[in-house]
């Protein structure tokens, strides 16, 4: 007669052991009670913070098989407390360097279409921007670019860069561009409608950006699409919360930005 345990479980059936995983940020996991799925975004004693990708938070224990991992059963548990690691590398995959100071800017500038342009450059070119002294600047459109070019007053000293949304063959953005002769400035764009494309999809946990038709706003159209509230400032702060370093950029962008760079930090010719 085969034996029982103590608690009159038969060895064969007992659940099978699973592995405990640190709870670390960015873990991202599904609650295996309620089917919630997110990214681990902070860890206290018996609980753990998940927040999904419309960035609803929920609260749950770290309860043993509590948790899936790649479809697998898991146990969190809270990380072990380590010493902060400075990072090696800046977002934008430059190599870092402690301590330095920023530089005083310098006369020449990176000029980008909006806000959100400005913003996305700053999240991750922001520290190799001030260990260069780079200062960049936001346009609100390009339609005044030949004008803005010559209030500038680009020289060899101060040069120009500048980053034009849209900039596909044929398109109004082109041709403004185009009329943009000076030598010490340097016009590149990417072919992205808006600066939000070129956030990976996958970085915001969608298949793909979705399609616009002609003659609505493209932001509230994305909005709308993905089933986000319809406010476009709201649905900005999200995207931009999910760029965490240059790996969550597409390579049109990333290219231009470090030309522009580049340009603004050569030295005089």
């Amino acid at each position: 007669m085969r034996a029982y345990d103590s608690d009159l479980t038969p060895p064969w059936k007992k659940p099978a052991a699973v592995p405990e995983v640190p709870a670390e940020p960015d873990l991202v996991v599904e609650e295996a009670g309620t089917g919630f799925c997110g990214a681990v975004v902070g860890c206290e004693a018996g609980a753990v913070t998940l927040e999904d990708r419309f960035g609803k938070r929920r609260v749950f224990p770290l309860a043993p098989r509590g948790f899936l991992l790649e479809g697998r059963p898991v146990t969190l548990v809270r990380p072990a407390a380590a010493k902060p690691v400075r990072p090696s590398r800046t977002a934008s995959g430059s190599v870092a360097v402690p301590g330095a100071r920023a530089r005083v800017a310098r006369a020449g500038r990176i000029y980008v279409e909006g806000r959100h342009d400005a913003e996305l450059v700053e999240r991750v070119w922001g520290d190799d921007l001030r260990i260069e002294g780079v200062v960049v600047e936001y346009l609100e459109g390009v339609d005044d670019l030949p004008a803005v070019v010559r209030d500038f007053r680009p020289g060899p000293d101060a040069r120009l860069g500048v980053l034009v949304d849209h900039l596909v063959q044929g398109s109004k953005e082109a041709r403004i561009a185009a009329s943009v002769t000076d030598p010490h400035v340097l016009v590149v764009g990417h072919p992205y409608v808006d600066v939000w494309q070129a956030v990976k999809p996958s970085a915001l946990g969608i298949p793909a950006w979705p399609a616009v038709p002609r003659g609505q706003d493209w932001k509230t159209g994305v909005c709308r699409a993905l089933g986000w509230p319809e406010n476009t400032g709201a649905a900005w702060r999200h995207i931009l919360g999910r760029v965490r370093s240059y790996r969550d950029l597409e390579p049109e962008l990333l290219g231009r930005v470090e030309e522009l760079i580049d340009w603004v930090t050569a030295p005089p010719s």
